[in-house]
């Protein structure tokens, strides 16, 4: 399954959950899932008896539009997470946070993770001084995340900042706001991630 690209509030709708896929509308209390806290469609309000495949299945959803991450990306991050050492379920969750893409978020470069996704890809990011398009590269700990000198002016990056004093910024990451760079501290423990994510059932899915 490919990337998806239409309306995410629609997604959180049907998946009854604040995924954070919009960012400034959400903190404004606009979010369509606040409105209409049931899936779209006809018979959206229609009580239905999920399987427990379904889910294991909704969960994986979960992860995979939050991250703005592709099936295959997705399985791959069990796969990896797997081979390591620890809870897999922990390590598959970090690894999801490792993203650049979703590194260049927590720090409060963009608003919201697609948005830092365009920033990489347009190749307005710099890790450790060289620009990287790549936003599924996994970001070692230590790593310097800067914004290009010629993006600096650029109001939505500023004005997510700016948010960042409402939603504040994640623990493992040092941000220097004025410099519009920060350093990858350390990897996130699973409690520090405020995410609505049972990746238990992700790891359950794939097991079979």
């Amino acid at each position: 399954m490919a990337r998806y690209t239409g309306p995410v509030e629609k997604i959180e709708r049907r998946l009854g959950v604040n995924l954070y896929l919009k960012g400034e509308r959400r903190l404004a209390g606009k979010s369509a899932l606040e409105k209409r806290p049931f899936p779209p469609g006809q018979h959206g309000q229609r009580r239905t008896k999920i399987s427990e495949y379904g889910t294991q299945l909704r969960e994986k959803q979960k992860a995979r539009y939050m991250y703005g991450i592709s099936e295959k990306q997705c399985a791959r991050a069990y796969k990896e997470a797997s081979r390591q050492t620890g809870n897999t379920g922990e390590n598959f969750m970090q690894l999801l946070e490792r993203r650049l893409d979703n590194v260049v978020y927590r720090m409060g470069f963009a608003t919201t993770r697609r948005l830092a996704r365009q920033l990489v890809t347009h190749g307005h990011i710099v890790v450790n001084g060289e620009t990287l398009d790549i936003p599924s590269a996994i970001v070692k700990q230590g790593a310097k995340i800067a914004v290009k000198e010629k993006m600096k002016a650029n109001p939505q990056i500023k004005r997510a900042l700016e948010l960042t004093n409402q939603t504040g910024i994640a623990a493992w990451v040092d941000v220097d706001k004025d410099k519009f760079e920060g350093i990858f501290t350390r990897y996130p423990d699973r409690a520090e991630l405020n995410v609505p994510i049972e990746e238990r059932l992700i790891i359950e899915l794939y097991s079979k």
